[in-house]
């Protein structure tokens, strides 16, 4: 049982600030996953919380205690890398067992009890005795996952650990981590992906990161539905939502290229004039025949059929960047087709010109 309190703190190399002011309390046995950007410090508060960077301003405490200048060892976690980093030249059984036999006062029997235990739950049994070169990329991660099971942490920490991984493989071991996550119950996980499935199907919530700065936490579904912000918006989802420029008129919302919103927009009562962007994502989207009432329409400029879901890519004519629609099944669109398209009712998100998430009634009912 862990839990993990960062209070106001902050990374700096040099005179750069990687990290400004991270506030976040981490539930005993929760999953949690950084997600965001290249260089947005998600990395970096990783190695912040496992001691392997000094801590430049604020407090980190583990079960109430403040840790700020505890190792890694003394703080009870255990860290799985992008990059495996096992021995090449120890058989799978010895890279699991290496950091036991560092440890004063371990037996052998209780080392070999806990390697075996740690295969039993990753299936590693038939592998134990080969080297890591006799071994696929989604093995490897395997082993330095049990190297990380047997020193029975408190905390584990993933760092990217599927990105050297084939599609296949990802999926495969993706669901190997959820499974640990099940057996291993109370034991806190935290994981760092820039993929958004394995954040939606892995997390029980995400905290998303946007230059040292925390943006939003929140459970998977909540971030997608709910975002907080622009930034937000457009990162969690993929294809990620459409944000179309539009003014406050009469009550209503008109779009940057003429279209008055027929649909009913949370919080769209602004002052007359007041600019905002309206934000829809590619699967609220369909297509309407031209004489009913439509969100937008546009010539199409691009069709990527996907077997289950087409994604179209649709030229608005304003000057903006193309709307994208996640339309489903086959859809079979000329370029150039001139198309309409209306947005499923409720899914309409509005955000005010500085970005914000502008929510009225529906936040207050939620």
């Amino acid at each position: 049982m862990a839990n993990l309190k960062l209070s106001g703190v902050r990374k700096s190399f040099g005179a750069v600030d990687i990290l400004h002011g991270i506030d976040l309390d981490i539930r005993s046995g929760e999953f949690i996953v950084f997600v965001g950007p290249s260089g947005c410090g998600k990395s970096t508060l990783l190695r912040v919380i496992a001691g392997l960077e000094e801590i430049t301003g604020g407090t980190l405490s583990l079960d109430g205690q403040v840790v700020n200048d505890q190792s890694p060892k003394q703080r009870g976690i255990a860290m799985v890398f992008q990059s495996y980093a096992l021995y090449p030249h120890m058989t799978v059984y010895d890279n699991m067992a290496f950091g036991l036999t560092l440890e004063k006062g371990t037996a052998k029997g209780e080392i070999d009890r806990r390697v075996r235990h740690a295969a039993s739950i990753l299936q590693l049994e038939p592998y134990l005795e080969r080297l890591p070169k006799a071994l696929s990329g989604g093995q490897r991660q395997r082993v330095a996952i049990g190297r990380a099971i047997t020193r029975d942490p408190k905390i584990f920490l993933f760092d990217e650990p599927l990105s050297n991984l084939d599609a296949a493989l990802r999926v495969q071991t993706r669901i190997e981590i959820a499974r640990l996550h099940e057996r291993m119950h109370g034991t806190t996980m935290i994981y760092v992906t820039h993929d958004q499935v394995e954040a939606m199907t892995l997390a029980d919530r995400i905290v998303v990161l946007n230059r040292g700065r925390v943006e939003q936490i929140g459970r998977p579904l909540d971030l997608y539905a709910d975002p907080d912000n622009l930034f937000v918006a457009r990162f969690i989802g993929s294809p990620a939502m459409n944000i179309l420029p539009a003014k406050a008129e009469g009550g209503r919302l008109r779009l940057s290229g003429g279209n008055l919103v027929a649909q009913p927009v949370a919080g769209a009562a602004l002052a007359p004039g007041a600019m905002v962007h309206l934000g829809v994502r590619p699967e609220d989207l369909n297509l309407v025949g031209e004489g009913l009432q439509a969100l937008v329409s546009g010539d199409v400029t691009l069709v990527e059929p996907l077997g289950e879901v087409t994604l179209v890519y649709v030229d608005l004519g304003d000057g903006s960047e193309p709307l994208v629609a996640k339309l489903p099944g086959a859809v079979h669109l000329e370029r150039g087709a001139r198309i309409h398209l209306a947005a499923s009712a409720g899914t309409l998100r509005l955000f005010d010109e500085g970005g914000r998430a502008v929510r009225g009634e529906r936040r207050q009912a939620a």
